[in-house]
């Protein structure tokens, strides 16, 4: 097949998608969302279906064992694409910061070439092929904003995402007063530490709660479960969604941790 170009003639940038496995078994609209926003952005899309999870559980519970062939897979898959993009700062972050300190020899040096090519969904959309303004700006209204602690501290991820929200869907943003502090997910953290996960979980709550938007958004899956079903089990009315699927006016099917998910 030819390759398509962009109004400027230039090849369109080939991206292979790196969906995510919470994406993937919990919540596919919002590889969905990402796939139409790439297009959208002008990118020729490919999903490699070798794709598997990063390797970041075992990481980071120190089963290199078990990560290294993961982290291995997922290179192959994605080889020979201009760029990697994830909806996730976390599964970005695995990529782009800890493949390379996880190989060695030959597969570090892939993994330093997949790093380059790596990136979190909002900051590909805002650095490297910049969104168009849609025909009809879907109105997101007031949300309160989350920020993942690897997309926030690995990869720098803050501005990127607001940024969109509010230039595609003319979202109302409020910020929230501890927007710096994890929100207890921490991928295996939750399970080995749950009273300490759900106090931390409470006070984002809280400081949610005290900005009165009623829509929490965020880039993080995991942390978005997280608080979702946390929110509901506290009777907290709060709609939890992916930037992504507000950027792409999806707002009609249930929020995260609603019936229908």
């Amino acid at each position: 097949m030819e390759p398509r170009h962009s109004e400027r003639g230039a090849p369109s940038p080939h991206v292979g998608l790196f969906v995510t496995c919470l994406a993937d078994l919990f919540r596919p609209s919002v590889a969905w969302a990402s796939l139409t926003l790439l297009e959208r952005a002008g990118c020729r899309v490919s999903v490699p279906s070798a794709q598997t999870c990063c390797g970041q559980p075992a990481y980071n519970s120190g089963d290199k064992a078990r990560a290294v062939p993961l982290a291995k897979s997922v290179i192959r898959a994605f080889e020979g694409l201009d760029y990697v993009v994830a909806p996730s700062g976390s599964c970005a972050g695995m990529l782009k910061v800890h493949y390379p300190r996880l190989l060695e020899g030959e597969w570090r040096q892939r993994a330093e070439h997949l790093a380059q090519r790596t990136w979190e969904l909002s900051a590909f959309l805002t650095e490297v092929t910049p969104l168009p303004l849609p025909a009809n700006r879907p109105d997101a209204g007031h949300v309160a904003f989350h920020d993942s602690c690897a997309g926030l501290r690995e990869l720098g991820v803050r501005e990127q995402p607001r940024h969109l929200l509010r230039q595609q869907c003319s979202a109302d943003i409020a910020e929230l007063d501890n927007r710096d502090v994890c929100c207890g997910f921490g991928g295996t953290f939750c399970a080995k530490m749950p009273d300490i996960s759900t106090k931390m979980c409470d006070d984002k709550l809280k400081a949610v709660s005290a900005t009165g938007a009623p829509t929490l958004v965020g880039g993080d899956l995991g942390c978005l479960l997280n608080l979702a079903g946390r929110a509901r089990r506290q009777g907290q009315n709060l709609q939890v969604r992916h930037f992504a699927e507000l950027l792409v006016g999806d707002i009609n099917q249930p929020a995260i941790g609603e019936s229908g998910d």
